[in-house]
């Protein structure tokens, strides 16, 4: 697998947060000729950055922001004239020495790399993390001295831009028809998630989720050694038995000692246990972590206890699976607030996971069909409201004492905020202000 070399190419790089700021930065200290272009003149350009507002025949690769779909001309046109459209983590890459460990899927992708990150360093291995987690990839290459490893998590988006990638353990977390928007197919969706094991061999280990369908023939068509995980089947590589985490029959850690809650994390405990085993992390490191690790912001964070009301705010839940997992995560009555951008999902897949909403509050682009959901359910009590102030306001006042008030849109942000982190930062103001309590 040949690396590609930057100096002297000239490059476009083509959005300007911060992904694309970095990879600027590593292609002008690789000699690159660098331009940058975005949909809108960015105010903080650097003072040397030589901004166009097209592309023309003299490029020789375009770098694109990982969410700017295809069907954009600028990039329409690079790939009529055959130019290679990357995204940084191929650039960053490209310049790596180390040993790279990969994450992806649908969902779990943060807290499963975040968890193997925190393992490698209780070992003390030296280990950077970074991708899609919200550290570009090439801002943890800017530096002269590189670390022995990188911990990534990489998005469907970014991994179609990444072809060329060759991590000696990849993850695939779950997979659903996730961004079928930006994908237009779920064929497309899984080839772009199957880049992350494309390029491996059988010197490199491809980790994967028992049940998830599609798992077997991801296996089947990689050269790496595949090993699975699974809370139900103890005959994989690991799994739970008897109040235990057992990796290849080996005891682990007791479950009672984990302090992260959801099911649904379960399944990330134990793909961070695979990979880090794998790698010959102590058993000690695991259990330091897994002992103290209570979760990541936005994800069925708990809010606390507000008014009698136990809150979580369950804002990265942007499709109807992570919804899911959350409402499986609790046996109490619970006030429900979703909605959020309607990418043409069926929302009639959650009425079986309704049974214990007691209250549904609906907003956004698809609170419509959230309320449909809710009425096959048999919801008591549905309300209807435009925006997620009006929901969070609606909660306070309908809920009771004692259940669980759950923030977990199964929609993603963009219809009414920048990004699933704004959206559950907002929420947090919202539920915590003494506006609306009765």
């Amino acid at each position: 697998m040949d690396k590609i070399t930057y100096a002297n190419k000239k490059v476009l790089v083509y959005g300007w947060a911060r992904s694309g700021k970095a990879v600027y930065q590593l292609l002008k200290k690789l000699n690159a000729d660098v331009y940058v272009t975005a949909d809108d003149r960015p105010d903080d350009l650097f003072a040397d950055t030589k901004f166009v507002t097209d592309i023309d025949k003299s490029f020789d690769l375009l770098v694109k922001n990982p969410g700017i779909r295809y069907e954009k001309p600028i990039i329409e046109k690079a790939l009529e004239w055959h130019i290679p459209v990357l995204t940084e983590v191929q650039v960053a890459l490209d310049q790596f020495k180390g040993e790279v460990m990969a994450v992806t899927g649908s969902n779990g992708k943060t807290t499963t790399t975040t968890l193997i990150g925190q393992m490698l360093a209780a070992d003390n291995v030296d280990v950077k993390v970074g991708g899609n987690i919200g550290i570009p990839v090439s801002e943890l290459l800017l530096p002269d001295v590189q670390p022995k490893v990188l911990m990534l998590e990489l998005s469907s988006f970014q991994l179609l831009g990444a072809q060329n990638i060759k991590p000696k353990i990849a993850v695939i977390t779950n997979l659903f028809a996730s961004h079928i928007d930006f994908h237009h197919t779920r064929e497309n969706y899984l080839q772009a998630k199957f880049s992350i094991t494309q390029h491996q061999t059988t010197d490199d280990y491809l980790i994967l989720n028992d049940a998830s369908s599609d798992s077997k023939d991801f296996a089947r068509r990689s050269q790496a050694d595949a090993y699975y995980f699974s809370p139900t089947n103890t005959s994989v590589n690991t799994y739970v038995n008897d109040g235990a985490i057992y990796f290849e029959d080996e005891k682990i850690i007791d479950t009672s000692k984990i302090v992260l809650v959801g099911e649904h994390n379960l399944e990330n405990i134990l793909a961070a246990v695979t990979a880090a085993k794998i790698f010959g992390v102590s058993n000690h490191a695991i259990e330091k972590i897994l002992s103290s690790f209570t979760g990541l912001e936005h994800r069925l964070e708990p809010v606390g206890s507000i008014h009698d009301r136990i809150v979580y705010n369950d804002s990265k839940a942007t499709d109807i699976e992570a919804t899911q997992k959350a409402l499986g995560s609790f046996n109490d009555q619970i006030v429900l607030i979703a909605g959020g951008l309607d990418r043409g999902d069926d929302l009639n897949r959650l009425t079986p996971n309704l049974k214990n909403v007691v209250l549904l509050i609906c907003y956004g682009q698809t609170k419509y069909k959230l309320e449909k959901a809710g009425q096959a359910a048999g919801v008591k009590q549905i309300i209807i409201v435009d925006d997620l102030a009006q929901a969070t306001l609606a909660a306070k006042k309908n809920s009771q004492a004692g259940q669980v008030l759950l923030f977990s849109p199964a929609a993603a942000s963009w219809d009414q905020f920048p990004n699933f982190e704004i959206r559950g930062t907002e929420f947090k103001k919202m539920i915590k202000s003494e506006e609306g309590w009765l």
